[in-house]
């Protein structure tokens, strides 16, 4: 039977080796899990070793060799989820389905797993079951899905009321709301297909990059690089083809913005990726979708259909001869690291999502080693509107340095969660007001890998030049402990580091035991100091981004809140261990009626 399943399954995937993600995915769907043995059958009809198969089973989170349920639930565990009441909700499904998380119920029907953010940081707590979207739950929603669940009902039917604007559409019919709080100029106004593309088209390739850098439009992901010049960088790399991949892998805790895009404005995000295109001289181009966002894969679809129907998509756009370019969607697996650009491409080539070593750069050795440029939702949007309206129009938004709008993803302690498109330059103080956040102890700017800033500095600008973000701001009110949230942050990297370098898999470990022995009240200003020195380090020698972020909850709050954890420490001690003996030992001494003497035990180890 099982080999029926996946004879079926290969098959309808073409036997191609470069969709061995999807190839899993369906037959962990229709097994309920990849069972022993299944990685050699599928690696015999792809003509790959088995390690290679397995390599990929084991490597996403939403993959893996045990059973994860008939109904899999994945509730999410992100800081913002637990503020908002995640743990009564945890309790009531285990209450409810008899089992604690981590665990499957043992005749296999209800599978309870945690789960990184989701991307509904501003309808939390949320969870996905089987690929369907649940938010706002309580722990009387959890105890009603369960028992809808033991009956065996289709949990899509459970996912009501749906959401606002295409979320309620057939193709999507989720209950996910936009919560689009603030619409700018560029990313929510209206936008007519092929306004952009006509103008290009009308123009050399070599011009649109020149307007795209004429425009100063910097890369939205954060780090700002200029879009323009690596468009002209990819074009001038020599090979038989080029390629466009959009990263709508965004796991940065907190952020959302490019679930709301690819919800309502996907026309124009695929429009900037046919510039790009034509830009590059790519004729293909691949939309690397993050997997929590699976179900919105058949709107885009339905989009990209209708686009190549009307002729902006496909050979000859816009009427002009030689213009051809299409898209292809790649769907994730739950990784992280995936949203560093050569992971995403190792795995939308359908192999492990692991960093490439740079150089080279994926604009010389990219998708399938050819040529390729990767940018974000968000900038791809943007490019389509400079070509629509102008590079001077959007230089007039903004600042200086930093052109244009910018979306932002608001959660956490503010009573209008959601998204604001704002212009370059609006301080945290103005944020805060527009989001009913005016109270806020803290802002963490960027997500778990930007910087957490006290309320002396919401004067900052929200900018390329002071306080870059790739659009997660999460609000914690004024009574929020915060060494939680610095744990909470800790305890993803941990989980989300790929493993392959040392000081990111090892180190995010150790700054995180002594985040712990702080908490517990065992901390010295020799912790501190071995702190900052190791965080140090990791950022240094790390090989990824991922690494090279990953201590900035803690040297970052060490920084703004030093207070915090001064008057958590002895200062007046030199070193206090970390595991106590004594007490390790207190309840068994108890039992046996012997007294623990430490200096004998001392005097005996001597």
């Amino acid at each position: 039977m099982a080999k029926g399943i996946i004879e079926t399954v290969v098959a309808r995937h073409r036997k191609d080796r470069t969709r061995l993600l999807d190839i899993i995915r369906d037959v962990r769907q229709e097994q309920g899990r990849i069972k022993p043995g299944d990685a050699d059958k599928i690696a015999a009809l792809l003509g790959v070793s088995s390690i290679e198969v397995e390599g990929v089973v084991t490597f996403y989170h939403f993959f893996g060799n045990d059973a994860a349920g008939t109904y899999a639930v994945y509730l999410n565990s992100n800081i913002v989820a637990a503020l908002k009441g995640r743990a009564a909700v945890a309790a009531a499904f285990e209450k409810a389905a008899g089992i604690p998380f981590g665990s499957v119920t043992p005749d296999g029907r209800i599978g309870l797993h945690d789960t990184s953010c989701i991307g509904m940081n501003d309808q939390e707590p949320s969870a996905i079951i089987n690929g369907t979207i649940f938010t706002r739950l309580t722990p009387a929603k959890a105890k009603a899905l369960v028992a809808a669940m033991l009956a065996g009902k289709d949990v899509r039917k459970l996912a009501v009321p749906l959401g606002d604007g295409a979320n309620a559409s057939k193709l999507v019919r989720s209950m996910v709301r936009n919560n689009i709080r603030r619409k700018g100029p560029i990313l929510f106004a209206p936008f007519r297909s092929g306004a952009a593309l006509k103008k290009a088209a009308a123009a050399a390739p070599e011009d649109v990059i020149v307007e795209v850098k004429r425009a100063n439009l910097l890369g939205r992901g954060g780090a700002g690089f200029p879009t323009g010049l690596k468009w002209e960088f990819c074009r001038r790399e020599k090979g038989d083809r080029h390629y466009v991949v959009c990263n709508a892998d965004e796991g940065e805790p907190g952020t959302f913005k490019d679930r709301v895009i690819l919800t309502e404005m996907p026309h124009l995000l695929f429009e900037g990726m046919a510039l790009a295109g034509y830009a590059v001289g790519a004729s293909e181009g691949v939309l690397y979708l993050r997997g929590e966002y699976a179900y919105l894969k058949p709107h885009l679809e339905n989009v990209l259909a209708g686009l190549r129907k009307k002729k902006w998509l496909g050979r000859g756009i816009a009427g002009k001869k030689g213009f051809a370019f299409d898209i292809t969607i790649k769907l994730g697996a739950g990784a992280y690291v995936c949203g560093e650009e050569s992971a995403l491409i190792e795995s939308a080539q359908g192999n492990r999502g692991e960093p490439r070593d740079r150089p080279p750069y994926p604009i010389q050795n990219g998708y399938f080693g050819r040529p390729t440029t990767v940018n974000n939702v968000e900038t791809l949007c943007a490019a389509a509107r400079i070509l629509e309206k102008g590079a001077d129009w959007f230089k007039a938004l903004g600042t200086p340095r930093s052109s244009g709008t910018k979306l932002l993803s608001v959660s956490g302690d503010c009573r209008k969660p959601g998204v604001y498109e704002i212009p370059f330059g609006m301080s945290v103080a103005a944020l805060l007001q527009a989001a009913g956040g005016s109270d806020a102890r803290a802002v963490q700017v960027g997500g778990p890998s930007g910087a957490c800033i006290p309320r002396a500095q919401f004067d900052r600008k929200i900018a390329f030049e002071d306080l870059p973000t790739g659009g997660s701001i999460i609000v914690f009110g004024p009574e929020r402990d915060l060494f939680e949230v610095v744990h909470n942050f800790m305890e993803f990297f941990v989980e989300e580091s790929c493993g392959w370098c040392a000081p990111c898999r090892a180190g995010n470990v150790l700054l995180k035991r002594k985040l712990e022995k702080i908490m517990a009240g065992k901390g010295t200003p020799r912790d501190l100091e071995e702190i900052e020195a190791w965080g140090k380090t990791i950022k240094a020698m790390s090989r990824c981004g991922l690494g090279q972020t990953s201590p900035n909850p803690i040297l970052t709050t060490i920084q703004n809140f030093r207070e915090m954890y001064l008057a958590r420490i002895h200062t007046d001690r030199a070193f206090i261990p970390e595991f106590d003996l004594a007490e390790s030992v207190r309840d068994a001494a108890a039992v046996t009626g012997q007294a623990f003497a430490e200096h004998a035990a001392e005097a005996d180890h001597e």
